[in-house]
């Protein structure tokens, strides 16, 4: 699991126009976020960065475009995406009784 991380490619999706607040509107990251993921080495910062753009990405509308694109390009590099990896549960609300 540590090298999926390790070896997670950048969250941009090569859509790189800046509209909203100055985040893509690919990707949602600001061009320092782009910066600062690239500095990022250990496990679960990286997992915290993906927790936050997924929830943006959410509020925004843009996730399920953006998750397919991401899984399309860690299939190209013939790299695991680390969203498989990524446990949402811990997010999620509790189902009513």
């Amino acid at each position: 699991m540590a090298k999926t991380w390790a070896n997670a490619p950048s969250p941009c999706i090569d859509v790189c126009k800046y509209k909203r607040k100055g985040r893509c509107i690919g990707c949602g990251m600001t061009k320092d976020e782009k910066k600062a993921f690239g500095l990022l080495r250990e496990k679960d910062a990286k997992k915290a960065f993906f927790r936050v753009l997924l929830d943006r990405l959410a509020e925004q509308g843009g996730a399920a475009f953006w998750a397919t694109a991401y899984r399309r390009k860690c299939e190209k590099k013939g790299l695991p995406c680390p969203l498989d990896k990524l446990d949402l549960s811990e997010d999620a609300e509790e189902p009513a009784a």
